[in-house]
């Protein structure tokens, strides 16, 4: 799990565009948000290699995968931003959206001893 943080939050600075697409309109400063998640992902991603620091950083993790639930939730009702990023209605709402839920999970499963 750390290393899959870590990676998606890499991608957030070597493709950030691809980010900024899924994020909905109605929220402002696209790109320094992209930006500040990626660095959390990375934060947390490395946070959960130490076990002293592990329980912070899955609830960091827990956090942040719910304030970045209304992009996903804007990818998977809008057809904009599918196209823009190649991925399928059913992709985005009906895979995508309870892997969230699954992620949360697993990072509460992080916090505990």
């Amino acid at each position: 799990m750390s290393f899959f943080y870590i990676w998606v939050g890499i991608k957030h600075f070597i493709d950030p565009k691809w980010f900024v697409h899924i994020m909905p309109p109605y929220l402002p400063f696209h790109y320094a948000a992209v930006y500040v998640s990626g660095f959390f992902e990375i934060l947390f991603g490395l946070g959960l290699l130490f076990p002293k620091l592990r329980y912070y950083a899955a609830w960091g993790l827990i956090l942040l995968l719910i304030a970045v639930y209304p992009a996903n939730l804007y990818l998977a009702f809008n057809k904009t931003p599918q196209e823009a990023i190649g991925i399928s209605a059913f992709a985005a709402s009906w895979i995508r959206l309870p892997i969230q839920f699954i992620f949360i999970g697993l990072a509460y499963w992080h916090s505990k001893d």
